[in-house]
């Protein structure tokens, strides 16, 4: 029996937790309701904990209070996804509870995980069941009725597996979504990995602290110390290449690699992956074809004569103070340069295929020195860290507008308007987004039913506001069924922003079969250079 808790188990406890998350997080990221290549809840979630992780692992003088805020403040500025925000917020509530403790035995344990539930439910605005927040809510439940019970810890959390287990597994019921799809909750599946790991740890099992020195790099950080070159190529299909054929030059370029991104269009083959060995890669995609572009970079060794060694660097000033600020989240080069144009202060880069953490927003917000700074998630998963990030902001007001994609951010800025107060500029850019219909265009990563869309490996999606609305097998036909299921008699424009994976005259193709359909409609067509979607759409 187990009735308390020292203050080097409780590390060994979250440290364990935080391992088991790392250890999953692959096939957490495969539960991803929508099939689509960026599925990142394991990724988020483990990023989050293991910036508290290194925090821990870094104490020198084991006490409760630096152990409390180490793992509270860590997770929070890390915190990435909605999943990691409301990770970091169930950690914050549950030390909220023992950091005043001497002991923690099974009763503090027990009001510690009512506070963390409570902390996760206040920081979202619309709380869901069928989430991650369902199977808090669970295991905190049945540790009160267990510690009414026992003062035996290890039971108490033995029984909450069991409850936040069978939680998990009605998720499906509770968010239908979940149920056509056939998953579970996968926030909610991330969270049992971190209880499980963390009674590990309670029954012994330990890490080595020096491992945990390096664990919070982001991905991007990981691949830069790791591997050399990023490459990317084009190669021009003129053999066979079927399903097997890339699932075989996948596996190949994980072995050799990471980050690796393959996109078929047509004939038209587009690998990316970062690697030490280019030359293995172009040797690979000869045997699909010609190669008709090949772009690699070393991204470690910087040139030596790079800049003359006598000139010192330039000092960087701070840019002079100004009312009002913006800050938008990107996810490509094209789409920088047009949120810089509106008059955008910082870009955040990342969007969907890596979500920015809270303490990447606090960074951004530095960096402008304005009074009042609108903040432009343009990602619904970007939300929450966003206003986590305003939260924590003392000396500037953050106004966060909760777009969901760059053309509602673009369309926001557009409706602000210099000399209003912030109230007013707020509802104004709303309004703005309200009045724009977006939707991207992707390939599915697995056989699945969605939206009661029977989708197969591969087939091409296009994607609105509010799910899945065209399936299809060719990029331009599915991304002009999708455009046009947008169009209605008040729709006046429509903004095309094409990926790096398509070209301009693929682009114009869309453009030309729209013009056709729909002659009154003015169409726009804008280089975005967003990775994984061929296009990103808006439509006025």
């Amino acid at each position: 029996m187990i009735t308390s808790l020292d203050l080097a188990t409780l590390r060994n406890m979250f440290l364990a937790g935080a391992k088991n998350l790392e250890a999953n997080k692959a096939w957490i990221n495969e539960l991803n309701v929508f099939p689509v290549p960026d599925g990142d809840t394991g990724t988020n979630m483990t990023l989050t904990i293991m910036s508290a992780a290194k925090e821990v692992a870094a104490i020198e003088e084991l006490e409760m209070k630096p152990l409390c805020k180490a793992i509270s403040s860590g997770s929070l500025r890390g915190a990435r996804g909605n999943s990691g925000v409301i990770l970091s917020q169930l950690f914050r509530g549950f030390t909220k509870e023992i950091k005043g403790c001497d002991e923690i035995d099974a009763l503090t344990i027990s009001k510690a995980c009512e506070r963390a539930v409570e902390s996760a439910y206040k920081a979202v605005m619309k709380p869901k069941e069928g989430t991650i927040l369902t199977v808090a809510k669970a295991i905190s439940d049945r540790a009160s009725e267990v510690v009414l019970e026992t003062d035996d810890i290890d039971l108490l959390i033995q029984e909450a597996i069991k409850a936040g287990d069978y939680a998990l597994s009605q998720t499906p019921e509770m968010l239908p979504v979940l149920k056509q799809a056939g998953v579970v909750d996968s926030g909610g599946q991330g969270l049992m990995a971190v209880i499980k790991g963390a009674y590990d740890g309670l029954n012994g099992k330990t890490y080595d602290l020096s491992s945990f020195s390096d664990e919070v790099k982001s991905e991007e950080e990981e691949t830069a110390e790791k591997f050399k070159y990023d490459t990317n190529l084009t190669v021009s299909i003129n053999k066979l290449f079927d399903n097997n054929k890339e699932k075989d030059l996948k596996k190949f370029l994980d072995a050799v690699g990471t980050s690796v991104n393959i996109s078929v269009n047509k004939n038209i083959m587009n690998i990316h992956i970062s690697t030490n060995e280019p030359g293995q890669v172009l040797t690979k995609a000869l045997g699909f074809g010609d190669l008709t572009k090949i772009d690699i970079k070393n991204t470690v060794d910087a040139p030596a004569a790079s800049a003359p060694t006598s000139t010192p660097a330039p000092i960087e000033k701070e840019a002079p103070a100004k009312e009002v600020g913006f800050i938008a989240v990107s996810i490509g080069d094209g789409m920088n340069d047009i949120l810089k144009g509106l008059g955008v202060d910082e870009i955040i880069e990342g969007g969907q295929t890596m979500n920015p953490s809270t303490d990447d927003v606090l960074q951004a917000i530095s960096k402008v020195n304005a009074k009042t700074i609108y903040v432009l998630p343009n990602n619904k998963n970007i939300v929450l860290a966003a206003n986590q990030a305003a939260s924590i902001t003392k000396d500037k007001e953050i106004v966060v507008i909760p777009s969901k994609n760059v053309p509602q951010g673009i369309s926001a800025i557009i409706g602000y308007v210099q000399g209003q107060d912030v109230e007013t500029n707020k509802e104004s850019m709303l309004e703005a987004m309200a009045n724009v219909k977006t939707g991207s265009v992707t390939y599915a990563v697995r056989d699945t039913v969605i939206d009661d869309k029977e989708i197969k490996e591969n087939d091409i999606m296009g994607i609105g506001d509010d799910g899945i609305v065209s399936v299809g097998t060719d990029v331009k036909d599915t991304t002009v069924d999708m455009i046009c299921s947008f169009i209605d008699e008040n729709s006046e424009i429509i903004s095309i922003y094409f990926g790096q994976d398509v070209t301009e005259d693929d682009a114009k193709e869309v453009s030309e079969a729209i013009s056709e359909k729909y002659p009154d409609v003015e169409v726009d067509i804008n280089y975005g250079g967003q990775p994984i979607y061929y296009y990103v759409v808006s439509v006025e």
